[in-house]
């Protein structure tokens, strides 16, 4: 065999791509396709399908071997390139997303100074020697409830069940460290007083005393002296108050300390 005819034959089974796949398919609709079988030879249609199919086989085989005779000769044919066989993207679920509770932080609190509370039904004690009462006078000294570690109010209550003709009212706030007024107040008229504030025997003194021609009705009344102090809770047990009246031509007096706050 010269070189042209293995030439031949090895581009005549290169050139050949049996397509099995398509003769069978082909082969399937002529047998159930009416049309097609009308239009098959006769020879066809008298075979039975099981027939056809094998024929078709041999077909393959033979062009099979062909290919291998062409090898055995010269080298075989490459074979045709495959079709990469596209990748399908597995679905991606989606995980639910969990979203932590915020950790509260730490609440940052300022600690100031808080006043002392006292309770509404206590009455401070009146100190040793005082006289709370006298005639128709009664008196009451106590801190003030808004009372503070930088500022303080004394207060004084005083009761009388009979006008009074003359009035004088003193506060001492002894001098405890860096004690400065700040103020004073009285439930009765401001112009029926003459009010005087001073340093006197190392204490501030508060003063009020009734102007002449001016009476006093019966009744509860409040006077109150206010001041700053040096930081800290101040002691009160120095401090006193004396009150001196006149009812119905009667002298008389009342004094005594101010109790601490509860």
């Amino acid at each position: 065999m010269n070189d042209e005819i293995r030439r031949r034959l090895r581009e005549a089974a290169e050139a050949h791509e049996p397509n099995r796949a398509r003769i069978l398919a082909r082969v399937e609709r002529g047998a159930a396709d009416p049309i097609v079988r009308h239009r098959t030879p006769s020879i066809a249609r008298s075979w039975p399908r099981a027939a056809i199919v094998g024929l078709i086989a041999a077909a393959t085989l033979a062009t099979g071997g062909l290919a291998v005779a062409v090898a055995a000769i010269g080298g075989a044919p490459s074979p045709p390139a495959s079709s990469p066989t596209p990748a399908v993207p597995s679905p991606t679920v989606p995980s639910p997303s969990v979203t932590s509770a915020p950790t509260p932080s730490a609440r940052s609190t300022t600690t100031g100074p808080a006043p002392t509370t006292s309770s509404g039904s206590a009455r401070p004690t009146p100190p040793v020697g005082s006289r709370a009462e006298d005639g128709p006078l009664w008196s009451e000294g106590s801190l003030d409830v808004h009372s503070t570690i930088y500022w303080a109010q004394n207060n004084l209550t005083l009761k009388t069940t009979k006008p009074l003709t003359s009035l004088t009212v003193e506060l001492r706030i002894a001098q405890t460290g860096d004690v400065r007024s700040t103020g004073n107040w009285q439930t009765l008229p401001s112009d029926d007083f003459t009010v005087t504030v001073q340093e006197s025997g190392g204490a501030l003194l508060y003063r009020w005393v009734l102007k002449p021609g001016r009476t006093v009705p019966a009744g509860q009344h409040e006077f109150a002296g206010q001041y700053n102090h040096a930081t800290g809770v101040r002691k009160v047990k120095r401090d006193s108050y004396r009150v001196h009246a006149q009812a119905s031509g009667v002298s008389v007096a009342v004094w005594g300390g101010f109790g601490p706050t509860r």
